[in-house]
């Protein structure tokens, strides 16, 4: 685990082209003790090797392998670039981390990493940051950067048919998640809710919000409330910006009327929605009991680090269906194959095993590809 702290972020940096960047980052990282000049040569050999960038306006520069034993202490050093450097491939990096790390400590500085960068909005947050402790606080992910949300805060079969009670219900497993102070869940009983259609209710709550989260619960039976049917009650604890992204996923399944799955769907496909949108189709547990599910060991030996997990990702997006990954050695929690920055937050271990879920038309050549690909090493020996 790293604490970054602000004498290691350079605010407002300019570069023409990459190259310059990442010779200053290195620049920095072996003022600061963490490198030699081998490895910061080592840095710009990988770049050659395969691009780091990561998605969201963020690069990750650092070293090859080879080059490792020139790390003297691990560490990282930030640099901001608010009018942005072309990384090519048509994407632009607004904060670039260059990384030091011995071994295979890498891996769990990229986990931390990409785990707080890979939330939606986190770009125009970096690219805007005018103190280093803003920047500061998000890297160590002490600012909020994803909604609570989890299929714990769905609740199904309410025995209820008034809709003041189920608004304290809703209310009532916010402040049990640490999202609202008890003085909301009284509030959640008078404030006014808005009905959005095909049976589904919105709930907002600042007063008292703590922190950004979502509950919804659904009763055993409809019932109508204000001329208006009740079959599902979300409620959203407002407290910062973590919560724009899933509101907007929740305007797009009004607009393409689809808000009878808050009352239907499963609790996973739920909150895939609502937290992802439209990124992927979310794929079932049911589904992933069918042919459409691999598990491969990894046996790269520094494990998946940026760049076999961007050859693992290219091969994934070569194909139309939907694709998931869980590291079945880790926290088994699924993500999007097709997205860098997902991937990474997998945290990926020699020997760690991959479970891969495809659906679509091409999904067991998807499944094939990939398990060929990390059997032939993701282009390393």
């Amino acid at each position: 685990m790293i604490s970054l702290n602000q004498q290691n972020i350079s605010l407002g940096q300019k570069a023409a082209v990459k190259q310059q960047a990442i010779s200053h980052l290195a620049a920095s990282l072996k003022a600061a003790g963490y490198i030699t000049e081998e490895y910061a040569a080592g840095m710009w050999g990988r770049e050659q090797q395969s691009s780091t960038y990561l998605g969201n306006g963020i690069a990750i520069p650092h070293g090859t392998t080879e080059t490792k034993q020139h790390v003297q202490k691990t560490g990282v050093f930030v640099h901001q670039f608010p009018q942005g450097v072309d990384w090519g491939d048509g994407n632009r990096v607004y904060l670039a981390i260059g990384i030091a790390a011995k071994s295979d400590e890498h891996l769990e500085i990229l986990k931390q990493l990409t785990r707080v960068l890979s939330a939606d909005g986190v770009e125009g947050v970096l690219r805007n940051a005018q103190t280093s402790q803003e920047i500061v606080s998000l890297i160590n992910g002490e600012q909020q950067t994803e909604i609570e949300f989890d299929e714990k805060l769905v609740l199904n079969e309410v025995p209820v048919e008034n809709f003041q009670v189920l608004s304290a219900v809703a209310a009532g497993m916010l402040k049990n998640r640490g999202c609202l102070e008890e003085l909301a869940v009284a509030q959640a009983l008078l404030a006014a809710a808005s009905y959005l259609g095909e049976g589904a209710w919105l709930l907002e709550l600042g007063k008292g919000a703590k922190s950004s989260g979502f509950s919804l619960v659904r009763p055993t039976n409809s019932f109508e409330y204000a001329g208006k049917p009740v079959s599902a009650l979300l409620c959203v604890a407002v407290a910062n910006t973590a919560c724009i992204n899933p509101l907007q996923h929740l305007a797009a399944l009004a607009y393409q009327r689809q808000l009878a799955e808050l009352s239907v769907a499963d609790a996973k496909t739920v909150v895939y929605k609502l937290k992802s949108g439209s990124e992927q189709q979310a794929i079932t547990p049911n589904e992933a009991e069918a042919d459409n599910s691999r598990i491969v060991q990894i046996r790269n030996p520094h494990g998946l680090h940026a760049r076999p997990g961007a050859l693992l990702v290219a091969e994934a997006k070569k194909f139309a269906s939907a694709i998931t990954v869980a590291n079945l050695d880790g926290d088994a929690k699924a993500v999007n194959a097709k997205s860098l920055m997902k991937v990474m937050t997998l945290g990926v271990k020699s020997q760690h095993r991959l479970q891969f879920i495809a659906d679509g038309d091409d999904a067991q050549a998807a499944l094939q590809a990939l398990e060929l690909a990390i059997d032939n090493g993701l282009g390393e020996s």
